[in-house]
């Protein structure tokens, strides 16, 4: 193992801030798999289970088991981290820019393609690792305005080149789920079994340029640019560990070996998986999930827990003005899994207070929360 120190351009002088990779298995081996936590830097439970890879995959490497290349990433937003108002974590829009450090990661799928163009032969395996050698290089270019393009760019430049890329993040209070493009669910079916997720979420694009899908529309755009010309490329999934007090030694180290399995599925890690648990919900479109809102505001008071399966109008909550006394009962307006609730008790009007994941699709544009 070594670990890299990626400078980060201080924003005032005086200050400095990093980003830490650590690095394992050979250099030239059997693909590559890049994992990162916390990009919103209040979702801490990924950073728990990063951390207990980083034990394993040492002892997975002393032993000489580690087939390819795997690069973690613990602290993926110094920044972020550093975000606390009143006591309050503030880890997902950055105060400067007041963007979402999930979104707006770049796309230079034009300017590869128009550099790879006349240089593509007949061999896809050649041709893939042109392109990636050409994406390497491309944001390898690039300059930063500020330190969130900084800390983007550097994330990117990281996982570019990697054939699995996994973004561990978490919701508010939630069961585990995965948010996937439909192309790759076959390569994350088997991820989906061993880490037990009860949601997988397709699109194929959800709007925002957020990290995950920076890199299957990469390669979404290169393989119709170039249909038939490239061997199959990577793929990234968004991976939510639950909610985000979940951070506990047990859970952690149940999704470490989730984790371990699937990779030892994939045929980075030397040795034999286990059995494939079940699937235990098939998968369901990101436009069939359903924001509950409440039209007005008070006191939350769930009806529902995180894993219920809900009815066609079904309460979800109540909502108690306690000066009036009124009660005003939330409910889905269609079926499905209840996934992720608030974890604010006191409402305003217009909030969203859950998400209801149905099997059919329903909403178009942008899909994902601010």
């Amino acid at each position: 193992m070594y670990e890299r120190v990626h400078q980060l351009p201080a924003t005032v002088p005086g200050t400095t801030r990093q980003i830490h990779s650590f690095h394992y298995g050979p250099a030239n081996g059997v693909g590559k798999v890049y994992i990162q936590s916390s990009l919103h830097a209040d979702e801490l439970p990924g950073m728990l289970v990063v951390w207990h890879l980083k034990l394993r995959l040492l002892r997975l490497e002393a032993e000489g088991l580690l087939r390819g290349p795997v690069v973690l990433v613990p602290v993926a937003n110094p920044m972020g981290l550093e975000q606390v108002l009143m006591d309050v974590p503030q880890g997902r829009f950055d105060y400067d820019s007041r963007e979402n450090f999930n979104r707006h990661f770049l796309d230079v799928s034009r300017q590869v393609g128009d550099a790879v163009e006349a240089r593509l032969t007949d061999d896809p395996e050649e041709n893939l690792r042109l392109i990636r050698s050409v994406l390497i290089r491309m944001l390898a270019s690039q300059v930063p305005a500020n330190q969130v393009q900084a800390m983007r760019l550097t994330l990117q430049r990281l996982a570019c080149d990697a054939d699995i890329v996994l973004d561990l993040h978490c919701d508010f209070e939630a069961v585990q789920h995965l948010y996937v493009s439909p192309v790759c669910w076959p390569q994350v079916e088997p991820l989906a079994r061993y880490l037990g997720a009860q949601a997988c979420f397709m699109a194929t694009d959800a709007g925002g340029q957020s990290f995950d899908e920076c890199f299957n529309l990469f390669w979404q755009h290169m393989e119709a640019r170039f249909p038939q010309r490239l061997a199959p490329p990577g793929f990234a999934v968004t991976l939510e560990l639950r909610g985000v007090a979940d951070v506990s030694y047990e859970l952690a180290d149940q999704d470490c070996q989730g984790l371990i399995d699937y990779l030892t599925h994939a045929g980075v890690i030397e040795g034999q998986a286990p059995e494939l648990p079940p699937l235990l919900n098939p998968p369901t479109p990101l436009a069939g999930v359903e924001p509950v809102v409440s039209p007005v505001g008070g006191l939350i008071v769930f009806c529902a827990q995180v894993g219920d399966y809900l009815s066609a109008g079904q309460v979800v909550a109540h909502i108690i003005d306690p000066i009036s006394d009124s009660v005003t009962a939330i409910a889905c307006t269609r079926a499905g899994l209840l996934y992720v609730r608030s974890l604010r008790r006191m409402a305003t009007s217009g909030m969203t207070i859950a998400h209801v994941a149905g099997a059919e699709a329903f909403r178009q544009g942008y899909l994902l929360s601010p």
